[in-house]
């Protein structure tokens, strides 16, 4: 989408076009443009139509509220903060003091939006014109540019003096897809280091696979999941972390987290009762020790991060299960056992496996009233297949 044509969807014929396009259902845009174009600019149709669609997929992450006031591009609804997340990150800056906040590489406005909510002014820098006119317009339609104010242009020209905080999520997204280097994001972490050292507290955004060797000195590193999927890591700065406890894991929507990252892995030993699938939040910050430790649990294998213990405790750092077997891999025999037992929901989780969950359904081809969760994985170095059910049922 050109600038000129989003700029057209903010006069008063493009609002009306996307007033009028709220409800329409996804498969009609063919006759809906039809229909639109005998009154309307045919370019003006188009930039409404694909605005409703970004809508539409910006909900899952915005909210559907706020979702059908804002203003989106493609790549803004892929690369945008959820708002949980958002918000969470938002609320810890605000109990830091930060009152002024410099959000660099600031998209469509995600971030800013949170913290503006959170009673922060924010200057928001971005390169891209077209980026800069969407997260003005979302600032303006949600009540909050007179708390953020967008700026257009290269990061690296911002003076961050006077600045409380310093916020800055870099594109980790090129030509080829992901891009796993720190050094080759855009700016680079060196850069974002640098610029995060010249105020009282800082956060960068990076991938959640970031390497820990890769954690500058003196960061403070987070890990972030919600509903149970890792969406993000952040190298905080300022925050002084006590001894030993240089990483975080933070779980959404509960908001506990756990911090820790130096103890020694548990031993590993045969599989118990119950197994504890840790968050992949605690997987990433090396938190799987802290857990263990709590929970009285030990590896089923060195390389896998499942738990095992004799007893049920309640955590929000891991989901439990109680397992009725523990077999050697093998397809005939789980096939066999599913039958007799009637299960016509099998639920396949992996850790250590080649075998694609749903491959594995259309082999074993579950059918009856009953229920089963399967985890393919390594039991002391072997192929192994554990049975079991939730423990909270």
């Amino acid at each position: 989408m050109e600038i000129e044509a989003f700029r057209a969807l903010l006069t008063d014929e493009g609002q009306s076009l996307l007033a009028e396009l709220a409800d329409f259902a996804p498969g009609q845009e063919l006759a809906v443009a039809t229909r639109l174009r005998r009154d309307h600019d045919a370019a003006l149709v188009s930039a409404a139509i694909g605005q409703a669609a970004l809508r539409r997929r910006a909900a899952a992450k915005f909210g559907a509220a706020d979702a059908a006031r804002m203003y989106f591009t493609p790549d803004g609804v892929e690369q945008a903060t959820r708002t949980s997340v958002a918000e969470r990150r938002a609320q810890r800056f605000e109990a830091l003091g930060v009152r002024r906040l410099a959000d660099l590489c600031s998209g469509v406005g995600g971030d800013a939006i949170a913290l503006a909510r959170a009673g922060i002014e924010v200057l928001a820098v971005d390169r891209s014109p077209l980026t800069c006119a969407v997260a003005e317009a979302n600032a303006a339609a949600l009540g909050l540019d007179g708390l953020i104010e967008q700026r257009c242009g290269d990061v690296a020209d911002v003076p961050l003096t006077g600045f409380d905080a310093v916020f800055v999520d870099p594109a980790r997204r090129g030509g080829r897809g992901r891009i796993f280097d720190p050094e080759a994001y855009s700016p680079p972490l060196s850069w974002a280091v640098a610029a995060a050292r010249q105020a009282p507290f800082a956060a960068l955004k990076v991938a959640p696979g970031i390497p820990h060797e890769a954690v500058p000195e003196g960061a403070e590193a987070e890990w972030v999941s919600d509903g149970g999927d890792v969406k993000e890591a952040v190298l905080w700065f300022g925050t002084h972390p006590a001894p030993g406890q240089p990483h975080r894991a933070t779980l959404l929507p509960a908001g506990v987290t756990l911090t820790g990252g130096l103890l020694p892995d548990p031993e590993p030993g045969p599989v118990r009762r119950y197994l504890y699938e840790p968050d992949g939040a605690v997987i990433r910050a090396h938190l799987v020790a802290e857990v263990a430790e709590q929970l009285g649990a030990g590896l089923i294998d060195p390389t896998i991060a499942y738990l095992t213990a004799d007893e049920l405790r309640p955590t929000p750092f891991a989901t439990g299960y109680e397992i009725t077997d523990v077999l050697p891999f093998g397809l005939k025999k789980l096939k066999a056992l599913l039958r007799e037992r009637r299960v016509g929901t099998l639920v396949v989780k992996k850790r250590g496996s080649a075998v694609e969950p749903e491959e594995l359904r259309r082999k074993v081809k579950p059918e009856g009233p009953n229920s089963c969760t399967v985890f393919l994985t390594r039991v002391d170095g072997a192929p192994a297949m554990l049975l079991g059910q939730p423990a909270d049922r």
